[in-house]
């Protein structure tokens, strides 16, 4: 009965309550939402990169290099010579090296010069491997591979040619017009900025910046791509390489081996360490997410508050009956407090589903434009306790014209 009756007394104000409703369903979606985004940004975040025991570069900070060869964002302070890379790659302690130079870019994307280990080696999530949606690794000089982003953008296909251009700008007056490159791979989605970027083999970022007008004259005459095939090209100097180790044991000798090499000044990181520092200086902007879908959720309740508390001054009739009949005054208070309770879990009812129908509908928007895997599990620990928080605020909330039912029910007696 006592359900009942309030399950009857919400519905004869039904279109107050159908408003209150709605507004505490955005506000319970707003704060669900940031707080499983957020959880699963960062997931996400640290998942950039796995597998990779070392990531080296010239003498920076940690950050920097991370930035510059994880997220192909910013420039390294230096290069490192290519004697050193292969110095390292000969220690018996290191079961596989990807090399990484950087430097170019094509309308924008970075162009990132490597060899065919990266597609064997290099891992993102839980060391997930790299796949091929269409085509193969580079084989020739003139070969590119693309990430997923870059052919969906540029509406790209196989067998394309594409210019590459020095310098990072969208626009540049610099190109490499000399030497296409033809389109033989299309990398799968990741959702990492492997997505965003333009693969070429070192031989071929080396035969970019060769000086073809002085080879044209030796040579007498046209540089054709078959001569330039023949040339045994090898890079100066590259911009960063990640490391493999045959044990994680070795991991931190290794580091301090790297970081003491006497030829020249290099930095050896940790690419989980280092994400992690990463997103704590982010901490700022978790926080500001979280007291905005806060205040949200506070108006919708000082509105459920205001709510409750008009519609015990228009119950006065019904709470004089309810005495005659012999209710008691602490009846009355749990009665609107169990009205709110269930205003409260509707709501939740409502911004759960339209959340969850929310990320089924643009999960993948939010994977191929944002690179951001969102998965459909809302109900986590911490969204659980969201929720229950959310449930205590509504009593509270409702105290007040629980409290004025209680007193306008005494005063009956």
């Amino acid at each position: 009965m006592f359900f009942r009756l309030a399950v009857k007394s919400l519905l004869n104000r039904k279109g107050s309550v159908m408003l209150t409703v709605l507004a505490m369903a955005v506000s319970i979606f707003v704060l669900l939402g940031v707080e499983h985004i957020r959880g699963q940004s960062k997931q996400s975040f640290n998942s950039t990169v796995s597998g990779v025991d070392l990531i080296v570069g010239a003498r920076t900070g940690s950050m920097n290099l991370l930035l510059y060869s994880v997220f192909r964002m910013g420039s390294p302070t230096n290069n490192i010579d290519w004697q050193t890379y292969q110095n390292i790659s000969a220690n018996p302690k290191v079961a596989w090296v990807i090399p990484i130079s950087l430097g170019d870019s094509h309308k924008g994307f970075r162009v990132m010069g490597t060899t065919t280990d990266y597609f064997t080696y290099f891992s993102y999530g839980n060391k997930r491997q790299l796949n091929f949606s269409q085509g193969k690794p580079f084989e020739q000089v003139f070969d590119v591979v693309l990430g997923a982003q870059v052919a969906k953008k540029l509406n790209y296909t196989l067998g394309e040619n594409i210019i590459l251009a020095h310098g990072l700008g969208k626009t540049s007056f610099s190109t490499h017009d000399q030497s296409p490159f033809k389109v033989v791979g299309i990398l799968g989605p990741t959702g990492t900025p492997v997505d965003q970027t333009v693969h070429v083999s070192l031989q071929g970022i080396e035969a970019v910046h060769m000086d073809w007008q002085q080879i044209a004259n030796m040579s007498g005459g046209a540089v054709s791509h078959k001569q330039i095939q023949a040339l045994e090209l090898e890079p100066k100097n590259i911009t960063a390489f990640m490391l493999g180790l045959t044990s994680r044991m070795a991991t931190f000798r290794v580091q301090r081996d790297i970081n003491n090499y006497s030829n020249e000044p290099l930095t050896a990181i940790l690419p989980g360490v280092a994400l992690a520092e990463l997103w704590q200086m982010m901490g700022l902007l978790e926080n500001i997410l979280r007291l905005i879908s806060g205040l949200i959720l506070v108006a919708a309740l000082l509105g459920l508050s205001a709510m409750m508390l008009a519609s015990i001054r228009e119950r006065e009739h019904e709470i004089h009956l309810l005495r005659v009949i012999g209710a008691p005054p602490w009846f009355l208070f749990l009665l609107v407090e169990l009205e709110a309770l269930l205003v409260s879990f509707v709501s939740m009812l409502v911004g759960i589903t339209g959340l969850y129908l929310s990320l089924l509908i643009a999960g993948d928007v939010l994977s191929t434009d944002f690179g951001l895997h969102i998965g459909l599990h809302i109900l986590s620990f911490n969204n659980l306790l969201f929720l229950l928080l959310v449930a205590g605020s509504t009593l509270i909330a409702a105290a007040i014209p629980s409290f004025t039912a209680y007193k306008s029910a005494s005063r009956g007696r």
